[in-house]
Formats: structure tokens, C-alpha cells, sequence
């Protein structure tokens, strides 16, 4: 094993502050590097399923806390339930415990009071299924993960959860064609799911290559395509990716899978100020280029919140600002020599204060941690108000000194974090409880801002139930009448996950 000299840009970026220790990394350009000297003090990466521990006070049912009415569908009678059972027996789940945490999203923010979950593992059942409520005007709600941070993926009154979870077989994966297969991920497809990536991978929109889907009568509509290129007329894939269950349960997916690459880096960076850390992200696309495949900030809020609520160590000083850079190639030696040659660049110039950098894969996860628990550090610190916004990168933090200045003591944290490739801001504010008065504070003050920089409202979580009414901010009149139209021509009784996505109509 040879120790590698320790590079210019490696010696200044990564001070070690007391208590750390200096270890040793084969490469022909990352010498040594300062780590944590206990990294078991990092807690494991956590699935997005977090909840709040047991005995927490019990939500307050949606139709109590919102403004909003049932619309007149049936309710499940004993026939109702002995045709699901006849449909999908044994798998017919009327035991409120079971149900109701199936009636609560995973933020605790929002919940239903259906007293019926079933759990479908084929399209066909869903196909019968859906034939039935539509003959009975009975409301569904299709529920994936329930993951969702808008309660999109939870029943507003008593709608019957029809969960996806037993739909999970890869049914074909084909190596030479492309990386292509199929696979029930219809939640993630339904919403359009962005991620950490999309500066890399783009959306889903992009890769999913065929979708089948079962409507609200249903008919199964088979559009499982495999090809890249179908010019064939309308794409009717596209009316389904992000349209939140309320055209269509999507069954099955025939995506692009992109292979896993083989060299993974990840920087963490403290940087003086935010001018600072969008001048590291030009630096970054211009010398990163093909191999960057992620750029996250997070302010110095998000990160006393981690390390507060969830006792993570933050391994670089103190700074206003950090940022998360990875790199994902085929080649480790090339993609360490750009990533070198960008920390020094970016060091020397002053953008960057501190940092620490991670290749192997459990130190990737951890430092990866720091950035995709800040949610469960959040849903600590007590009510979280959230809003996921897509502005011009150069104005992207504006709003969150805004907020901090208007909101005063009425919140006890406005933070700000996100994906800076795509412009996409996570804005959270945080308070001892639900408050009206600081919710009339918050709306519809950030969705005029918003509206005014010509951004977005909602970037890639949705508008699910509590966002339906600001989908004006984002589109015309036109657009939303037509959206209008085409769920009545999908579902002209309104059974697929009522509430959701279109603002309540006169």
C-alpha cells in the first residue's frame, strides 16, 4: 500500500478541527483527507417512512382543520365488502388499526377517516376494482408509499385506500436493449418524483418509456412501449406521470434505467455566503461537466437542526452556507483528478472555507445523511409549514431572508435548502404548532412572490391536497380549464382520489 502525498488543495481544504484524525486513501489524486474519528456518531441513512415517536398528540382529521366539503359518493356497505373480498380475498383490510395508519400521511400533517384498505397485487384485481366503485360512486384513494409531503397520498374523508404495496415485481429487465424493465413504481411516477439527480438524470417524464395504467372504469389502458423512439400520436403516457392518481392508477412501468456507475465522489463544502455557493455551482458545471451528477445547498439553519434534533456531526466548520457535490463516472482516477482540480480552484478563489470529501460508500451515505434527513430534523423542531418552489437560481434564497424578516417571532425557523441544479427550493418554517396567523402570513404571500419571479409553486412534490387551490399562480386559466376538462373526460364521476391536484370547482 503506498500513502500518497497529500495534494496543495487537499492540505488547505480539509483542516482537521480537534478531535479528528487523518486516514489514509489509495488514488493517484486524493492522497489523504481529514475524516471524523468516530463516524459511528452518524446515524444510517433512514427511509422517508419517518413518523413521529408514539404518544405524540393524534392529527387532526383534514376535513376538521381545512375548509372543504364531501362530495356526495356512496359510502362501503357489508355488499361492497364481500365483492372486494370476492375480488381480493384475504386481502380486504378493515381492522382500524391496520387502516389507520394508512389514513395519516408520514409528516403527521393531514388526515382521512376511510375504514377500508385494499391490497390489490395484479392489474386485473385493480381493473375490478375500480369497475365496481364506479358502478357504486365510491371514492378511492390510491395510496403507493405514502411518502407524499402534501397529502396527495391520504383519504380527505372515507375513501377507500387502494394500496399498491403488493404490486412490486420486476417483471423483465433487458441488459443488451439499454438497461430497460418494468416495474410497479407508480407512486414515484404519479408524482413526478424529482430527486437528488435531476441535475443528472432529468425527470421521470424523460425516462419512463411505457406505462400501464387502469381508469377510473376500469379499463385497462396498456401503453407498455419499450421502444426510445414512438412517434406514434398523442403520447398519452405524459397525461399520467404526474397527475396524482385522479386519472389513473398506474399498474405498471417500463422505464430506462441508467447503469450504476462506478466511481462515486461526494464533497461537503462550507461556503462565506450564497453569492459564494452560486459561483461554486457555475465553477462546478464548468469543470465537473460529465460527471457531476448532483449540487445541493443547505443553510446554516438546516444544519443546527440536524445536528440539534438528530445528533449528527457536521464534519466541516461552521459556515452560512453549504454545498453537497457528487460526481458519479466510470473512472475513478479521472473523475478524482476533476474533482482535485475543482476543490482547488474553488479554495483558492475563496468560495469555498472548508470541506471534507467521502469515495467509499458508507462515508458517501453519511454525508448524503446531512442533507436527506433534514426533513426528519424538521418534523422535530415541531409544526412544519413546507413549500417546494422552483425559482431563477440567482433569487432562489431571497425568499427566505424575506420570510425571516416578515414572520419575526411568529416562527421558530425559516429555513431554506434544495436542488441549486434545477432551481428547485425546499422553504420550511417551523412553529410550536399549527397556527392560522402564521399560515395567513405565509399564504398567499409566497405564492404571489413566487408568481412574480415567474417560478413555480410546486416543483416536484405535487399539488396533492393541500396545494390544489395555488395551481392558478402557476398556470393560466386556460391551462387549468383544460386540466379540468380532461379529468372529466378521464373520470367523469370523480372517484380517483377526489380533493387532489384541481382547485375545487364552482
Amino acid at each position: 500500500m503506498v500513502l500518497h502525498q497529500m495534494p496543495r488543495w487537499s492540505a488547505r481544504l480539509f483542516r482537521a478541527p480537534p478531535g479528528w484524525r487523518r486516514t489514509c486513501v489509495l488514488g493517484p489524486s486524493m492522497g489523504s483527507r481529514w475524516l471524523p474519528d468516530r463516524w459511528g456518531m452518524y446515524s444510517p441513512l433512514v427511509c422517508r417512512g419517518y413518523s413521529s415517536a408514539s404518544g405524540s398528540p393524534e392529527v387532526m382529521l383534514t376535513c376538521k382543520r381545512y375548509p372543504v366539503q364531501r362530495l356526495p359518493f356512496s359510502t362501503v356497505s357489508e355488499k361492497d365488502l364481500a365483492a372486494f373480498e370476492s375480488i381480493i380475498p384475504g386481502r380486504v383490510i378493515t381492522d382500524p388499526d391496520q387502516v389507520e395508519a394508512c389514513n395519516v400521511d408520514w409528516l403527521r400533517s393531514v388526515r382521512g377517516c376511510s375504514k377500508v384498505l385494499l391490497r390489490p397485487q395484479t392489474s386485473e384485481e385493480v381493473s375490478h376494482i375500480l369497475r365496481h366503485c364506479h358502478e357504486r360512486n365510491l371514492a378511492v384513494n390510491p395510496q403507493g408509499g405514502n411518502t407524499g409531503l402534501v397529502g396527495g397520498s391520504v383519504p380527505v374523508f372515507d375513501e377507500i385506500i387502494l394500496s399498491t404495496a403488493l404490486m412490486n415485481k420486476v417483471i423483465s429487465f433487458h441488459n443488451v436493449s439499454g438497461a430497460k424493465g418494468s416495474c410497479h413504481i407508480g407512486g414515484n411516477v404519479s408524482t413526478n418524483a424529482g430527486g437528488l439527480r435531476f441535475l443528472r438524470y432529468g425527470s421521470l417524464r424523460g425516462t419512463v418509456l411505457g406505462l400501464e395504467v387502469v381508469l377510473a372504469n376500469g379499463t385497462i389502458l396498456n401503453c407498455l412501449t419499450s421502444l426510445r423512439k414512438d412517434n406514434t400520436g398523442y403520447d398519452l403516457k405524459q397525461l399520467f406521470i404526474g397527475s396524482e392518481g385522479t386519472l389513473g392508477i398506474i399498474t405498471t412501468v417500463s422505464i430506462l434505467c441508467p447503469p450504476r456507475p462506478q466511481a462515486v465522489n461526494v464533497a461537503f463544502l462550507g461556503c462565506p455566503g450564497f453569492a459564494e455557493v452560486l459561483q461554486t455551482f457555475t465553477t462546478c458545471k464548468g469543470m465537473l461537466g460529465e460527471v457531476l451528477s448532483a449540487f445541493e445547498f443547505m443553510d446554516a439553519e438546516c444544519m443546527r437542526l440536524v445536528r440539534q434534533h438528530l445528533h449528527l456531526a457536521i464534519p466541516v466548520q461552521e459556515s452560512p452556507f453549504y454545498a453537497l457535490v457528487e460526481t458519479s463516472g466510470s473512472s475513478v482516477g479521472h473523475d478524482a483528478e476533476k474533482l482535485g482540480s475543482f476543490l482547488e480552484q474553488v479554495l483558492d478563489s475563496g468560495l469555498v472555507t472548508d470541506g471534507t470529501v467521502a469515495t467509499d460508500q458508507r462515508k458517501v451515505q453519511t454525508l448524503w445523511a446531512l442533507r436527506e434527513r433534514i426533513t426528519e430534523a424538521l418534523s422535530h423542531d415541531g409544526y412544519v409549514f413546507k413549500y417546494d418552489i422552483s425559482l431563477p437560481v440567482e433569487r432562489l434564497y431571497d425568499l427566505v431572508i424575506d420570510l425571516r424578516t416578515r414572520l419575526g417571532p411568529l416562527a421558530k425557523h425559516v429555513v431554506g435548502y434544495g436542488h441549486l441544479g434545477d432551481g428547485n427550493l425546499h422553504l420550511n418554517v417551523t412553529a410550536e404548532a399549527f397556527s392560522e396567523g402564521l399560515l395567513s402570513s405565509l399564504e398567499p404571500y409566497v405564492y404571489t412572490w413566487t408568481a412574480e419571479q415567474q417560478g413555480s409553486v410546486s416543483a416536484e412534490h405535487g399539488l396533492g391536497f393541500k396545494k390544489r387551490h395555488v395551481l392558478g399562480y402557476s398556470k393560466p386559466p386556460v391551462a387549468v380549464q383544460l386540466m379540468q376538462q380532461l379529468k372529466l373526460l378521464l373520470d367523469p364521476k370523480g372517484i380517483l382520489n377526489p380533493y387532489k391536484t384541481l382547485p375545487a370547482q364552482d
